[in-house]
């Protein structure tokens, strides 16, 4: 310590404050040592005290000594913590998981993480789900400004949506191959966009011998609206088709069909062409409908729930008999209700 005492001594007058700035936290530091050999009880500090803060106390009361400040200051000022850089890689997951809602996201802001990510952040984007993990990063660098990350074990892309050009893009690129593409959203709801795409994927199971093929939420919002909640559909079909549980699974489906072509086509004549058979066929099935649900008909809310009951139950009907291996016919869409299906075999009248 002497030794730096003198160096500081020896340069001239003008050039103490430099030095002494420069050399202060090497004294400091060995000031601490001694005291730490020569007072027991400031050996015991390092135990309960951090070092460097016993070290910047120290350079505190030499600079009020050697007459640099009039008292030691009272605290320590807080240090910024030194940015690490993230690797590429990692900043994009990072990214990807704070868009996406992941409870294991960095508490940091998403201009932040883009910067990290190298990211631009789009207005709008549409989040891909795959089937290939092996040609993600292949379809990626396709497409150009991507992120990429696992979704719950499921390979997932996020593109921005830049318009019409984006779903043509998407469908050229992701041609055979199987995949379901989100619909555009703002940024802040690109989780919606990935649920949505992970939903449809997973109602929409390849069958044996069929052609990979990709499939876009825009299509198919109805389905997803209609199937986001089976326990409702029971629901719906609990409370307006129990006037059918008293008629055969054969009667029951005919009548559900036929109710199903005359809500959606508004007629008699309409009905018949969907179900290719002859209007009087229709007519009397309508009267069997009417005798069973009463003048409830003709109420319009009473009309639009039982269309929605019954395209619901034609839609996990259809999904179910896809998704049963080989293609065979389902016997249940779920535990109490039965296949709705277009009953082409019906030519006469009556049930």
């Amino acid at each position: 310590m002497c030794e730096l005492l003198n160096r500081i001594w020896s340069r001239p007058r003008g050039e103490w404050t430099r030095v002494v700035r420069k050399e202060l936290p090497t004294i400091a530091d060995q000031v601490v040592e001694v005291l730490q050999r020569s007072t027991p009880e400031f050996s015991v500090l390092p135990s309960t005290v951090d070092r460097e803060d016993i070290n910047w106390a120290v350079e505190q009361a030499l600079l009020t000594v050697l007459g640099y400040q009039d008292e030691p200051s009272a605290a320590r000022p807080v240090r910024e913590p030194v940015a690490t850089p993230v690797p590429i890689d990692r900043a994009r997951r990072n990214l990807f998981a704070a868009l996406t809602g992941d409870a294991c996201a960095p508490e940091a802001p998403l201009a932040e993480l883009a910067r990290s990510a190298r990211w631009p952040l789009p207005d709008t984007v549409r989040a891909v789900v795959l089937t290939s993990p092996g040609e993600a990063a292949q379809l990626a660098a396709v497409l150009g400004d991507t992120l990429l990350s696992l979704a719950d074990g499921e390979t997932c892309l996020l593109v921005p949506d830049e318009g019409a050009g984006t779903r043509a893009t998407l469908e050229n690129v992701l041609r055979g191959r199987t995949a379901a593409v989100g619909h555009p959203v703002p940024l802040g709801d690109t989780a919606s966009s990935l649920n949505w795409a992970r939903r449809l994927l997973a109602l929409s199971p390849s069958r044996p011998g069929s052609a990979p093929d990709v499939v876009f939420v825009d299509d198919h919002l109805t389905l997803l609206l209609l199937l986001q909640d089976e326990s409702l559909s029971r629901a719906l079909t609990a409370r307006w088709l129990t006037p059918l549980d008293d008629l055969t699974p054969r009667q029951s489906e005919r009548l559900e069909v036929t109710l199903l072509a005359w809500l959606e086509g508004g007629g008699a004549p309409e009905a018949a062409r969907t179900l290719q058979v002859h209007p009087q066929t229709v007519r009397y099935r309508l009267r069997q409908i009417e005798k069973l649900f009463g003048a409830a008909l003709r109420d319009p809310r009473t009309r639009f729930e039982l269309e929605m009951t019954l395209r619901s139950r034609r839609l996990m009907a259809n999904v179910r008999r896809r998704s049963t291996r080989g293609g065979r016919r389902a016997r249940g869409v779920t535990t109490g209700l039965r296949p709705l299906g277009v009953a082409r075999e019906a030519r006469v009248n009556g049930l």
